[in-house]
Parts: C-alpha cells; structure tokens; sequence
C-alpha cells in the first residue's frame, strides 16, 4: 500500500493529518480549510473522508467549507455533538475508508473531552500501525482536562492507548513537544531517553520539521503521563504537592496540575 500520513500545519501549532494514497486523501481534524484546499491542489488529491476526533473549534472549523466544495462522508464522536458528523462512531466500532483501503479501529478516550474519539490503523505489510489520538495523547504530554472526574478518565484514556503495540505511531493535533519535554524532565530529570529525545527534536525544530509522528514505544519511556507509577514521577509529584499520594490517579492528577501551571 503506497499510503502517506502528512502533517499539514494550522494556525500557531495545529497538524490536520492527510492520509493519501496519491489519488485520495482523508483528513483529520480539519480546524481550518484552507491549509487543507492547498494540500489537495499541491498533490492533486480527492477528498474522500473527514475524520472528527472531538468537538473543539480548531479540529472543526474548516469541515463546513470543506464540505460545501467537497460532499464526503464525516465521521466522529457519537456521544459529542457535532453538526456535520453523519457517521457518528462508538468505541469498539470498525470502519473501512474506501478508497484508501483502510480499516480503522475507533478507541472511546475521554478525558479532553466527554466524548472523544481516537482512531487506529493496525498496520500491514506496507505500512506501520497509525493512531491518530487527537488531544489525548501528545509527545511526552496529555490533553488539558475539562469535564468531570477527568483524571481518572485520562488515566484509563491513556492507559487504553499505551497497551497498544510500540512500534504504533502516534499522530497527535499539536506541536506542542518542546514544552512537554521541558515539563517532562522537571519531573523526570535524570532520564536518558528523555534527555535523548530533547536533543532529536530540537534538532528537528531547527529544520523547521515537525517533531511527528513519535511512537507508543517511545512515549513510554519519556511521556510522564504514561508513567505515574514511576518511583521517580512519584516522588516528583509528591515533591511539588507537599504531600504523600497513595495512588497513580492521585500521581496522574498531581503533575496534570502542575503541567497547567508550568
């Protein structure tokens, strides 16, 4: 399968991903159209799918004048409202995009949101396995949290998402890297790995490349988020609440918190 997973930036630090096999492409999270009508036309590509993972403004925008020049199906959140979904989707849910050939998986993380959505791509013999989380997961980082018991939902959320295979990889909504890698290593200072990926992706920000896809094996290892119970983000977390925490939702919602004031 000859398919290309490209980042196509939007407004300060945005990526809408287009999945394209060189004739079609489907696109994910389109904040803003504009970007997405100069990728279509660069590559000369067919619209064939939107694919919503929740409801906020700078993944939905652009959908309505996508739509009014392109009619294609819009898949999303069935347990968010959002105006053009006409596939609402649920966890456990496959779907196949056709003219990519492509079977997608539909993984319920709320968390960010009530409802949100990610979708994964288990891979074949061309092609690597994708998961296209949205504000769920970031490189060394998670989505801010806004609804109700959202630690705990994030938790499982994330949970979720890390047991899939390493090798996955993880096209999230923001460059927001270099930042998450700051936060990461005041949580975690003495980790190689971490230290090790700073170097890469600074390199990579130099050359104005964007610093995804990252892996699940990679986010293991350097994502604080994934790692709550580590003895070492737990002594982090206990260091900045002034206090002892007895679990790893307690850990999770400490340095969530910390993250939001950094």
């Amino acid at each position: 399968m000859d398919l290309k997973v490209i980042p196509v930036p939007a407004f300060e630090d945005n990526y809408i991903w287009a999945i394209d096999n060189g004739n079609y492409a489907a696109i994910v999270d389109p904040g803003d159209s504009r970007p997405v009508f100069d990728y279509l036309a660069k590559n000369s590509l067919t619209l064939s799918a939107i694919l919503l993972t929740h409801h906020h403004s700078d993944h939905i925008d652009g959908v309505g004048d996508l739509l009014r020049q392109m009619p294609v199906p819009v898949y999303g959140p069935s347990d968010e409202y959002i105006l053009w979904v006409d596939h609402p989707l649920a966890h456990g849910e496959y779907f196949v995009l056709e003219h990519l050939a492509i079977e997608l998986l539909v993984m319920h993380v709320p968390g960010h949101t009530v409802g949100h959505i990610a979708y994964w791509f288990e891979g074949d013999a061309m092609s690597r396995p994708r998961l296209f989380c949205g504000d769920t997961l970031f490189s060394c980082g998670c989505g801010r949290l806004f609804e109700s018991a959202a630690s705990q939902k994030m938790l499982y959320s994330l949970d979720r998402l890390a047991a899939l295979p390493g090798e996955t990889y993880v096209h999230c909504s923001h460059e927001y890297t270099m930042s998450n890698i700051l936060f990461a290593l005041t949580c975690d200072p003495r980790n190689v790995a971490l230290k090790t990926w700073q170097g890469r992706a600074q390199y990579l920000r130099d050359q104005r490349s964007p610093t995804l896809p990252t892996t699940l094996a990679q986010e293991r290892v350097t994502n604080p988020f994934l790692r709550s119970d580590a003895p070492e983000i737990v002594a982090s977390a206990q260091y900045w609440a002034g206090k002892l925490l007895h679990s790893r939702e307690e850990v999770f919602a400490t340095i969530r918190a910390w993250k939001d004031v950094f």
